[in-house]
């Protein structure tokens, strides 16, 4: 373990308990598990098959310092809408978000980019690093989009690389091609 892990694991052990739910919700894109807490929707976990999930549900029990509840509104909201984006009828989530799970610099991009990136456009990296006042910072924008724990909801699908590539993503470049498409930014797959 090192010292960062063990000051993160120290810091969330001297946070109140909160009360947290989650729910396991199957798109187009694969299974997400969602989390929240009474101040909004956490985590959106992709490809959450059985392991991610344990996984997930381990961290946030560290991070909340308590087991989970039976429901939270913020998750029940994220599923409706979640199913409504899938649908191609939301293009705008309200669903509160909880950001205790994003600090610093990757929160302030993460921020920018819920607020600042609507649906159907794309944003590059070094743009978004202007946005929020760290010009020459295009890298650590990828790695923020790396780290964010809201994806889809908080949208780094639609940061892309200046020249027009893809550039990365953490639920896998199909994922992000689906998203996309879905957003009307590519042609969809042919099949």
């Amino acid at each position: 373990m090192t010292i960062s892990e063990e000051q993160t694991i120290s810091e969330e052990r001297e946070r109140p308990p909160r009360d947290w739910a989650w729910r396991m919700l199957e798109t187009p894109i694969g299974p997400l598990l969602l989390a929240g807490t009474d101040a909004g929707l956490a985590l959106v976990v992709f490809h959450a098959d059985d392991r991610a999930r344990t996984r997930s549900l381990a961290r946030l029990r560290g991070a909340f310092g308590a087991e989970p509840v039976a429901a939270i509104p913020a998750v029940d909201t994220a599923v409706t809408e979640l199913v409504a984006y899938f649908a191609g009828e939301l293009r705008d989530f309200t669903v509160p978000l909880d950001w205790s799970l994003s600090s610093g610099f990757n929160e302030r991009v993460l921020r920018e980019l819920a607020a600042g990136v609507p649906y159907g456009t794309v944003v590059g990296y070094q743009d978004l690093a202007d946005r929020v006042g760290e010009p020459g910072a295009a890298r650590a924008v990828g790695a923020a989009m790396g780290s964010n724990p809201l994806p889809v909801v908080v949208p780094c699908h639609r940061v892309v690389e200046s020249g027009g590539g893809l550039g990365g993503f953490g639920g896998g470049l199909e994922t992000k091609r689906q998203l996309l498409a879905l957003e009307g930014v590519l042609p969809q797959p042919l099949f």
